[in-house]
């Protein structure tokens, strides 16, 4: 009865470290994409949010712009308080959130209302 029970302790011990490992995971680590990287290819002058402000984004276009907004979210700011960071970064990822599953026009508007660029830049741009 012992061995039984110790065994099960085990058991569930090491399904909680694993929950944990792939938790810890999924949302952290580095970012693929600098901050630089991201304006330039969701922000740019032919960047994906000016095709979801057009309606001319795929929807492998708005999964990319979702990637690169939570890579966006990962870099630390330049300048600026974290909390304000991550405050606005996930404006934009709810906002490509609503795209991607298939809310366009609800995405589209999220997105156009937390891109201010001028509001950002002016808190964070080192």
């Amino acid at each position: 009865m012992r061995c039984l029970i110790a065994s099960t302790t085990l058991l569930l011990g090491l399904a909680v470290l694993a929950g944990q490992s792939t938790t810890a995971s999924a949302g952290g680590g580095d970012p693929k994409n600098s901050i630089s990287d991201v304006m330039d290819a969701a922000h740019g002058k032919k960047g994906l949010l000016n095709k979801v402000k057009n309606g001319k984004a795929s929807d492998a276009d708005g999964k990319e712009l979702l990637a690169l907004y939570k890579d966006l979210q990962k870099n630390k700011p330049p300048e600026g308080s974290a909390e304000d960071w991550k405050k606005r970064t996930q404006a934009l990822i709810e906002g490509a959130e609503l795209f991607v599953k298939g809310k366009k026009d609800e995405g589209k508007t999220a997105l156009t209302k937390a891109a201010d660029c001028k509001g950002c830049h002016s808190v964070h741009k080192g």
